[in-house]
């Protein structure tokens, strides 16, 4: 191996196999026994939700460079088409697993804490004569059938709805011999119905999927004639908008006719019943015009995702982690003005821990404080009926300026940012959407105060989106401060953002699609310097992903000189640790526990005087070169030595952590029989509670 040649594609992990990798340990989640039963379950349901927008966005995207240019070549080397066979392969076996661990494990342990899934022929006869009654009342007189004929073309199927395929013998009303029909379960319906207790022989809690019920009853809506077969199908297609950046000029215009066609991309995976015979499986596919790779067959509801609804639907606190409480931190005790706070030190919050309040409690103070002239703020994802939006509304009506940076192309959540829009500027609030062709996800908010004669510019900045029920799910940490040259470099970047002018060079602030990746590499090759010339030199990066090459080359390099590298990735990596030569000195660990992991820290040794910096961004490519991101610098010693210690949490894990392994496949840390288990995630919600 030529050491010197960092850009050897066997260096480098898949991107799409690294995410399925990660899915995989999503999916290992719904096996620990230790775990209460239904986060098991919850687990496995997510694991099933990512599958499916991995397959709507990354194995999407895929197919369309492969239509343009067969033989471009992903990080690693591999082709469209080699990397659509290994996609496939894991893919099928993830699928499979997912179903044996719901069927021979999740139902019958669920079963054991009288949590039912009845199954029709496991039906009684008081259970069958209740759903026979809400199937009339209920479900028969929303569906519509389709026999497929000359004058009944196949119908557009949308994306990952529930429909069923049925087989038929005989005529209909008007003497037809179809032969096949199609019925679409309209999106309203509930996955999961439940018998009430009064209407069953059974205790504790009685569901039925939504899909058994239409198939014990569905002859119903063929009158005449007779039911061969009925088999479930799911079609996931394309959801990535495809916007022209050059001839765009209503920018919400162009994305809501987009929307439109969403639920109609290109057909990327077919999910039919594993009882399906070949004829209706050929059938389909060549309907699709789609191939065997892409049939993944269910052994259950095709729809596996969406019962993720049993969760809560069944109050069963014993099943569920124990519930806490995130802590108010003592400089927003009660009645404290806030801004008071911030003027002493900066502030700082680490999520799920600490609580979201004092962030809404910060807005809504500058919306009411009289010395408050404007509020500045980024939304990436936050909730139409989110506390900080009707606080900027409020803060609105009482004559502030309130500016607001909407990013409406935020993944799945575009037609709610929309309405959030609308919503704003009915209120006379400021809206913009940002940089076309560069996503605003920077997590910023400005107050700009009067004191006296000056003016003080207090900001937030954060890791995370402004969202309040996100963070009791998500780890994140969230920065006050009223420092004057930070304050500045934020207000700066609003101009920016809002004017589309040239924004002049920040102080302490790193911006991408400027400063971010030539400012993060920079401190990598000092650390790099640092360790050639025998000072302490040290990298910790806590990140979702780690997809950018130059980047990864600039820590083999930090490698190759020495520097101890500790990466602690949720997600994708395509970085190749333990390389003899190359990457010795890197270790990789994924921490999957009860709360989503997503901080972004970056931290270098500096020769023993560390340096931290909070992110919006992750090591990708869309982040550092087209995205607006911002990287701020935690300046307080107590803080960053505070973020250290939690970092330090994540790497004594020896529970909940994986390390990844040089040929791209991750093992749970090893514990030796007498080792203490220790988990991040529980010690530092132990040392909140307990503080």
């Amino acid at each position: 191996m030529d050491t010197t040649n960092l850009a050897q594609a066997n260096l480098y992990i898949n991107r799409e196999l690294s995410l399925l990798e990660f899915n995989t340990r999503v999916l290992s989640e719904a096996r620990k026994e230790s775990l209460p039963l239904l986060e098991r379950f919850n687990y496995l349901c997510i694991s099933c939700s990512n599958l499916d927008e991995f397959f709507e966005v990354r194995v999407a995207s895929i197919l369309q460079i492969g239509a343009i240019n067969p033989s471009a070549a992903a990080i690693d080397g591999l082709s469209p088409k080699e990397q659509q066979d290994q996609i496939a392969t894991k893919a099928h076996h993830l699928v499979q697993d997912q179903y044996q661990l719901l069927n021979d494990v999740l139902i019958p342990a669920l079963a054991q804490e009288n949590i039912f899934f009845l199954r029709r022929n496991k039906w009684t006869e008081r259970q069958h004569k209740w759903l026979a009654d809400f199937f009339e009342t209920e479900l028969l007189p929303i569906l519509t059938p389709v026999g497929l004929d000359s004058a009944h073309p196949f119908p557009r199927i949308l994306n990952k709805s529930l429909n069923f395929i049925i087989s038929l013998t005989g005529k209909d009303a008007f003497g037809r011999k179809s032969g096949r029909a199609i019925l679409q379960a309209p999106r309203a319906l509930p996955t999961l119905i439940e018998i009430p207790n009064d209407e069953t022989d059974s205790e504790g809690h009685n569901f039925v999927f939504l899909s058994s019920i239409i198939h014990a009853f569905i002859s119903q809506l063929f009158n005449g004639m007779t039911i061969k077969g009925c088999h479930q199908f799911r079609v996931t297609r394309n959801s990535d908008l495809l916007l022209d950046d050059d001839t765009i000029d209503d920018l919400m215009h162009a994305v809501k006719g987009e929307l439109m066609m969403r639920n109609y991309g290109d057909e990327v995976r077919l999910e039919v019943d594993a009882q399906a015979p070949d004829e209706t499986l050929n059938f389909l596919l060549a309907r699709f015009q789609m191939n065997r790779s892409q049939l993944y067959l269910a052994n259950g509801p095709v729809n596996l995702n969406r019962i993720q609804a049993i969760y809560s639907l069944v109050d069963r606190p014993d099943l569920k982690f124990t519930p806490f409480n995130p802590i108010m931190p003592i400089q927003f005790g009660r009645n404290r003005n806030i801004f008071d706070a911030i003027k002493k030190h900066d502030i700082l919050l680490h999520h799920p821990y600490d609580s979201f309040l004092p962030v809404i409690e910060f807005i809504r103070q500058a919306s009411s404080d009289p010395n408050v002239l404007a509020i500045k703020q980024t939304l990436y994802r936050t909730g139409i009926d989110s506390p900080i939006v009707n606080t900027l509304i409020k803060a609105a009506r009482t004559d502030k300026e309130v500016t607001v940076v909407i990013e409406l192309l935020a993944r799945f959540d575009e037609e709610e940012n929309i309405g959030l829009a609308n919503k704003l500027q009915e209120a006379a609030v400021h809206v913009v959407y940002g940089v076309v062709g560069y996503k605003t996800h920077a997590k910023m908010c400005l107050v700009l105060r009067k004191e006296g004669k000056h003016l003080r510019n207090y900001v937030h900045l954060g890791t995370g989106n402004y969202h309040q029920k996100t963070t009791r799910l998500y780890t994140d940490y969230g920065l006050f401060s009223c420092d004057k040259v930070l304050g500045e470099d934020v207000r700066r970047v609003f101009v920016q953002l809002t004017s589309l002018g040239k924004v002049t060079k920040l102080n302490k602030l790193l911006q991408s699609p400027f400063t971010l990746h030539s400012g993060l590499i920079a401190m990598i090759e000092r650390e790099t310097e640092n360790a050639k010339e025998g000072k302490p030199a040290s990298i910790i990066i806590k990140i979702n992903a780690l997809v950018e090459e130059k980047s990864i080359q600039a820590l083999y390099r930090a490698s190759q000189a020495g520097v101890k590298v500790n990466l602690i990735i949720r997600g994708i990596c395509c970085l190749r640790p333990a390389i003899k030569g190359i990457s010795e000195n890197i270790e990789v660990r994924s921490i999957i526990g009860r709360f989503l992991e997503h901080t972004r820290i970056y931290a270098f040794e500096n020769s023993g005087n560390w340096e931290v910096y909070g992110a919006s961004a992750d090591l990708m490519t869309r982040n550092l070169f087209k995205r607006v991101e911002t990287c701020f610098p935690i300046e307080n010693k107590k803080l960053s030595n505070r973020i250290l210690q939690d970092l330090a949490c994540y790497l004594n894990d020896n529970d909940q952590a994986w390390i990844l392994q040089s040929d791209g496949h991750y093992q749970r840390v090893h514990r030796n029989e007498n080792d203490v288990i220790f988990q991040a995630q529980t010690a530092l919600l132990n040392e909140n509670q307990e503080a």
